[in-house]
């Protein structure tokens, strides 16, 4: 007799509109895969344009009481949101970890830091203080308030499903403004989640809105009329578009694009400090991080050969496993075709020229179930190669040797991408001339993942940002506000008079 297999409860994931759960009627769905099994365990609705329309209407109109709410009763509905997610972060990570992949450990690291989103817009009511010059002219006052835009939206991506979110919608409710998150289709619950902890927070119903989809989702999201501005993280190819297709639209649009984080390795280093550091950069969250360490450059052939010394022999002792497991150190990639992806810069890279000095590929743990890829390690990496040029996104770390400083720093400058970057050195004047120097967003000075904390804010230069503002922090309240400038002067019959010359402030 046939033993008959066990059923997969396949759950079904769908958006959040004016305070509850609602069900998509597009017919339209996709996957969400366990990457670390390989098996399906969820469908995801994927909105239609009447579905989003919908949703932006519901948050128009809670608009109309939610910037009328005073900054005091908004900053408490705030304090209770971090209440709940700080009680809730380690369920919250286990949704993160079910569908993204990433350990357990990294993905309650993601939420810590998230949370630090939402402490800095606790404090909305110093953060919206405008300016005030008195008697700028006689019996004149001058003063500038900053007011929110409206209904705004975020389209987060796959790697970072709630903390990206938080970096968006903490600064835009704080300010007044009502929310539209299109998350990732690939790891959709955390935003659901989310949800349900606003709307236990006392966030009134309307205020923060969840629609899941696709690329239907997203074009609706950036002709329609009523959102006034877009945030985006996401590959360059499509932040671009974002960018263009909303500004094109009049919306305001901060769009953060793809990187390759270089680190400088100068002569000088700690090798075992800048070995450990390359190796938890490059590999944490299986290299699915904008932020990650993807190229190294090593200043003179003895550090190079050191220094791939020093991370070969760290390499084996990462433990690859799922997420979930306990001692996992590195997980799968999100999908089969990106892991497979990922894999193929590892076999084209001798073809151009680099040396495969650690293949990821022939890993016992890339045979198995799941998307899983060991870890990657290639040498003599230039300019020009796929390897170099590409956003690979994926647990592989180039190697590429230079003679001098100046041409270290001349690598990164010259590659499209600027997000994040990074030197190891013990010569303070060498760090400094390098923060100087470098076209980058972020610098690290002996730290290689310089994310910056919540009071200040993440951006890229060059093809890693479209847009003038950063995101987070003093400039995501920027984006989500726009200043008012107001001149008053009360009535004094003394000295009115008609006057038609143009005024002067005296």
């Amino acid at each position: 007799m046939a033993i008959k297999e066990p059923e997969i409860n396949i759950k079904r994931v769908s958006h959040w509109i004016g305070g509850k759960r609602v069900e998509g009627a597009s017919g339209r769905s996709g996957v969400v895969w366990n990457p670390a099994t390989g098996q399906q365990q969820a469908t995801v609705d994927f909105a239609s344009v009447e579905e989003l329309d919908h949703a932006v209407a519901v948050a128009k109109e809670a608009f109309k009481t939610w910037r009328a709410t005073p900054l005091s009763r908004r900053s408490e509905i705030l304090f209770a949101m971090r209440e709940l997610v700080h009680q809730n972060y380690k369920k919250l990570a286990e949704l993160i970890t079910l569908e993204h992949g990433k350990t357990l450990a990294d993905a309650m690291g993601e939420v810590s830091r998230g949370l630090e989103n939402l402490e800095f817009a606790c404090g909305i009511p110093h953060l919206l203080k405008g300016g005030f010059s008195e008697q700028a002219s006689r019996g004149v006052d001058v003063y500038q308030i900053r007011q929110p835009l409206g209904v705004v939206a975020g389209i987060t991506p796959f790697n970072f499903p709630a903390m990206v979110p938080m970096w968006m919608f903490a600064n835009a409710i704080a300010a007044g403004n009502t929310f539209v998150l299109k998350p990732s289709e690939k790891d959709p619950s955390p935003s659901l989640f989310l949800a349900e902890l606003w709307k236990q927070a006392g966030l009134p119903d309307g205020v923060f809105n969840v629609v899941q989809g696709d690329k239907v989702a997203v074009d609706r999201i950036l002709e329609h009329p009523d959102i006034k501005a877009v945030s985006f993280v996401g590959s360059t190819p499509i932040a671009k578009y974002i960018y263009e297709t909303g500004t094109k639209q009049g919306k305001r649009v901060q769009a953060l694009g793809g990187a390759k984080n270089h680190m400088i390795v100068l002569p000088d280093a700690d090798i075992g400090m800048a070995a450990d550091a390359a190796v938890s950069a490059a590999y944490g969250s299986a290299g699915e991080r904008c932020m990650a360490i993807s190229q190294v450059v090593a200043v003179g052939d003895e550090t190079a050969d050191k220094l791939i010394a020093a991370i070969k022999e760290r390499m084996p002792k990462i433990k690859v496993g799922p997420g979930l497991e306990e001692g996992s150190e590195m997980g799968p990639l999100i999908t089969r075709e990106h892991r497979d992806k990922v894999a193929s810069y590892v076999e084209n890279a001798p073809k151009e020229g680099a040396t495969v000095v650690v293949d990821g590929r022939q890993d016992p743990v890339a045979k198995g179930e799941g998307f899983f890829l060991g870890t990657s390690l290639l040498d003599n990496v230039k300019p020009g190669m796929k390897c170099y040029d590409d956003e690979i996104f994926g647990p592989v770390l180039g190697v590429a040797r230079v003679k001098t400083y100046e041409e270290a720093l001349k690598m990164v400058n010259e590659h499209p991408y600027g997000n994040g970057t990074a030197i190891f050195t013990r010569d303070g004047g060498a760090a400094r001339q390098f923060q100087f120097d470098v076209e980058a967003g972020m610098v690290g000075i002996n730290v290689p993942i310089p994310v910056p904390v919540a009071y200040y804010s993440f951006g890229g230069w060059k093809a890693s940002l479209f847009g003038d503002l950063h995101m987070y922090g003093p400039e995501g309240v920027q984006f989500y506000t726009r200043a008012k400038i107001v001149t008053s002067r009360w009535p004094d019959p003394s000295t009115s008079k008609v006057d038609l010359g143009f005024p002067r402030n005296r």
